[in-house]
């Protein structure tokens, strides 16, 4: 492996976790804001202030971890991606910090409506957030990104591949995070929540499985190289995906959560990873392949020096701070949070 697709892979890397930690903190939201009037919504908001309390900022650090590393690893492409695609990405980010302060600041709320407000603002954005960053996804890989940068400020996000992907973002998230909660209401003994969950993210695991069917469709007719790609060098990841995402929905039928969970992990996983591998050796397709667009040698090196190093030192905190959040202490039945 080249030092340049070494750097590649550690940023993806990245991704991926973002994908799965962060999509499950978005996921969230997206059962939230479903979840009904203020009644019959509480116990879902309430496991949802429960669960993701302890994390949703920290998963937040592969956001930055992937930004940094691109931009220092490949500073063309960054700045392709930064200038063309300003608008997705800036109503991204404009989601994060409305999520966050609509998640901190309903828990403190004077009156009902306040808290109904926040808690549309961390809902909503939840939402809109993984929308956009998936029509980035999109753009990139259906080549709308120009190598000198400034491409079309609209038409550049707003493709089919685009669209598909955005769509699929917050399907997945959906999916991913109802795994999670569910698992996490049968663990606190709610088990009534627990079967409404488990349903409900049923048919959320559906209709992601149909909509990424459809999306094939979309990539051969838009996104050529990435099509050929998944169907070549990606295509045992598609699988892999394809084959958890069915045994997730599988344990969720016979009400084995734990594992649903961990199913559900692996498919979300799995299909990014397979989006990174057939979209190799292009980071911007059609444009810039990985070895073109990386910066100096001595900075590529750096950055695996710097990778060694945040595995030392964050993977372990970030790993303890998990396994607290699933002891039985912290698994205990939550007190009632006011929402919508």
């Amino acid at each position: 492996m080249t030092l340049e697709a070494a750097v590649a892979a550690v940023l993806f890397l990245g991704v991926v976790l973002y994908a799965v930690l962060g999509g499950a903190d978005f996921g969230s939201g997206f059962w939230d804001l479903t979840a009904g009037d203020a009644s019959r919504g509480a116990r879902i908001r309430t496991l949802v202030d429960h669960s993701i309390g302890p994390v949703w900022e920290a998963n937040h650090v592969w956001l930055i971890y992937v930004l940094v590393f691109l931009w220092t690893g490949f500073p063309g492409p960054f700045a392709a991606i930064m200038t063309t695609l300003f608008v997705p990405l800036a109503v991204a980010a404009l989601g994060i910090v409305l999520r966050g302060s609509g998640f901190a600041f309903r828990k403190f709320a004077a009156t009902l409506d306040e808290a109904r407000l926040y808690g549309v603002l961390f809902a909503t954005s939840s939402v809109i957030t993984p929308f956009f960053l998936g029509a980035v996804a999109g753009a990139v890989a259906s080549g709308r990104v120009p190598v000198e940068g400034y491409g079309d400020a609209w038409r550049s996000w707003t493709g089919p591949t685009s669209i598909v992907g955005g769509v699929l973002a917050v399907l997945s998230c959906a999916f991913l995070a109802g795994s999670f909660l569910t698992a996490e209401a049968e663990r606190g003994g709610d088990l009534e929540l627990a079967e409404r969950l488990r349903s409900r993210t049923l048919v959320a695991g559906f209709v992601t499985g149909a909509v990424a069917l459809a999306a094939v469709v979309v990539l051969r007719a838009d996104a050529e190289t990435l099509a050929e790609g998944l169907q070549g060098r990606g295509a045992a990841f598609v699988a892999g995906s394809a084959v958890a995402g069915i045994t997730a929905l599988w344990l969720l039928w016979i009400r084995r959560f734990g594992w649903a969970r961990a199913a559900a992990v692996v498919a979300v996983a799995a299909i990014v990873v397979g989006w990174g591998v057939g979209q190799y050796p292009w980071i911007l397709v059609e444009e810039v392949e990985i070895a073109e667009g990386a910066g100096a040698r001595a900075t590529l090196q750096a950055l695996l020096w710097v990778f060694g190093a945040a595995a030392l030192t964050v993977v372990p905190a970030l790993g303890y701070m998990f396994w607290l959040t699933q002891q039985e202490e912290w698994a205990a039945e939550p007190g009632p949070v006011r929402t919508r």
